[in-house]
């Protein structure tokens, strides 16, 4: 993550603070002597009521066009500075969208950045749709209006705002670099942060559900034939008996087929 800032006038000082809070989605406020502070979105500071500092928005306008997630921080009278933070997008990204659009999955990006930013991160990922300034909340309602249309909703996220998302999901996944929380949350956890692997994963998931099914049925049918054979239901006909050996060959190839068939997993790309 890289940071940006530009001080536009004063001098940076420290402060010992009180009275810490955290608002989920939205920042942070924490008071200090008299006076009380906040961090986080534009929204957070416009709803507390601190007038906007033209300097400011112009700059951080221009950091928004940049794609970079933008924080301000205020006291309880005025804007006070502004920076942003960029998560390079990994090159690998667009392939991955297009891999999981190829699959017959609709992509969505719901984000609680503000609309340029998230416009032009859909824009280089080649997301067709997306959701901006959305707090955890309108994260899981969102999932679950999905769910409402008759569609399985799956999530991928690795922060604490998309937790709640991640719980509501069918299908939730969590990068393996993310917040506990949402590692906690998911049914599947990514050990690296790339998304090309989600379509590598769900291809493979797909395939271990088809080996199981694979090797009920032929162990159904193994013990459909065999058992009886064994019982001796063909003596009574034709005076015939199953020899035990030959019973326990053909239980030990039932085993060394489902093993094999399980193996070939090994090679899902």
């Amino acid at each position: 993550v890289r940071g940006h800032s530009r001080v536009l006038d004063g001098t940076a000082s420290h402060v010992s603070t009180e009275n810490l809070e955290s608002i989920p989605g939205k920042g942070i406020t924490a008071v200090s002597g008299n006076e009380r502070y906040f961090a986080g979105g534009y929204r957070f500071i416009n709803e507390n009521g601190i007038p906007p500092d033209e300097s400011i928005m112009r700059l951080a306008a221009e950091w928004e066009e940049e794609a970079r997630s933008i924080v301000y921080f205020a006291d309880s009278k005025r804007l006070l500075a502004v920076i942003s933070v960029s998560d390079p997008l990994r090159p690998t990204s667009g392939d991955a969208v297009r891999k999981l659009e190829e699959m017959g999955i609709r992509v969505f990006m719901v984000t609680g950045d503000n609309e340029k930013t998230a416009a032009s991160v859909a824009r280089k990922t080649g997301i067709k749709e997306y959701r901006a300034g959305m707090l955890p909340s309108d994260k899981a309602a969102f999932i679950s209006d999905l769910q409402a249309r008759g569609l399985v909703a799956g999530m991928v996220g690795d922060g604490i705002n998309d937790s709640q998302a991640l719980a509501t999901a069918d299908i939730s996944i969590a990068m393996g670099k993310g917040s506990d929380i949402a590692i906690d949350a998911s049914k599947m956890t990514i050990i690296s942060s790339d998304l090309s692997v989600i379509p590598s994963a769900l291809k493979l998931s797909r395939k271990t559900v088809r080996t199981i099914r694979q090797n009920l049925f032929w162990a159904f049918i193994y013990n459909i034939i065999g058992i009886p054979l064994a019982a001796g239901i063909l003596y009574p006909v034709n005076g015939f008996l199953l020899n035990p050996m030959i019973a326990g060959l053909a239980m030990a190839l039932s085993s060394v087929s489902v093993v094999s068939n399980s193996l070939r997993l090994k090679y899902t790309e």
